[in-house]
């Protein structure tokens, strides 16, 4: 199986963007693009497609196995983990880019920051011991398998960085802390939710299907907007 990765390069924050051509060839069908991103830059005497010295591909990687999101980037145009996507399945020329909506450090290296900025601007922290009912722990477990990827930040219209709407990315881990806090705690994360989120969302639910760990978005904002929007306190 030969496969050409079209990778879009800057060699730093200030440089100009280019376009370099990367062929690579296995035998194995379950190589996925992290494999052969990995396999490249372990090369002694990286060239490109023409034949030209070319440096090591900088991106980022650490469990290769769908559990962090450290090697979310642009594949044929969609925004995925690096580590879930299969040779076998692109086609013969594939193209990849960095997340275009966090500041380009090198490659397909992105800084995002600005996820931790956002989660610390929602105070997304418990300042008393909260009591887990049986009745939000389904919600609870399914927000706590938030990758903190920014797929879905890639994919929402509404979302800039530097911006005041933090997006869903942020409106995730939230929703569990909504469902926990008791009733009494409510009223100033509820502000936070509505003024950095709710308002915020144009409702177009682009991120609904792009959540490499297929979170279920629509229930937790029907969770959250119920807690925090139309004050139904009583039931999460």
């Amino acid at each position: 199986m030969e496969r050409i990765l079209d990778i879009l390069r800057r060699d730093s924050r200030e440089s100009t963007p280019y376009r370099q051509f990367f062929h690579y060839e296995t035998a194995d069908e379950t190589e996925t693009v992290a494999t052969a991103l990995m396999k490249l830059c372990d090369a002694s005497d990286l060239r490109d497609l023409s034949g030209e010295p070319a440096r090591p591909i900088l991106w980022e990687c650490s469990c290769l196995q769908k559990k962090c999101g450290a090697c979310a980037m642009v594949i044929d145009g969609i925004p995925r983990l690096a580590c879930d996507v299969k040779l076998a399945d692109c086609k013969e020329t594939i193209r990849l880019e960095p997340l275009r909506k966090f500041p380009v450090v090198a490659d397909l290296t992105v800084d995002r920051t600005v996820m931790q900025d956002n989660l610390r601007a929602i105070r997304l922290w418990l300042t008393d011991q909260a009591a887990m009912r049986d009745k939000v722990m389904d919600a609870a477990y399914e927000a706590s398998r938030c990758l903190q990827c920014g797929c879905c930040l890639e994919v929402c219209p509404n979302f800039y960085a530097g911006g005041s709407f933090t997006g869903m990315a942020s409106a995730i881990p939230f929703s569990r802390l909504l469902a926990e806090l008791p009733v009494s705690q409510r009223k100033e994360a509820a502000k936070l939710y509505t003024g950095r989120f709710y308002n915020g969302c144009g409702k177009s639910l682009a991120c609904r299907n792009i959540c490499p760990a297929g979170i279920d978005v629509d229930d937790l904002l029907v969770n959250s907007n119920a807690i925090a929007v139309w004050k139904r306190f009583g039931k999460p």
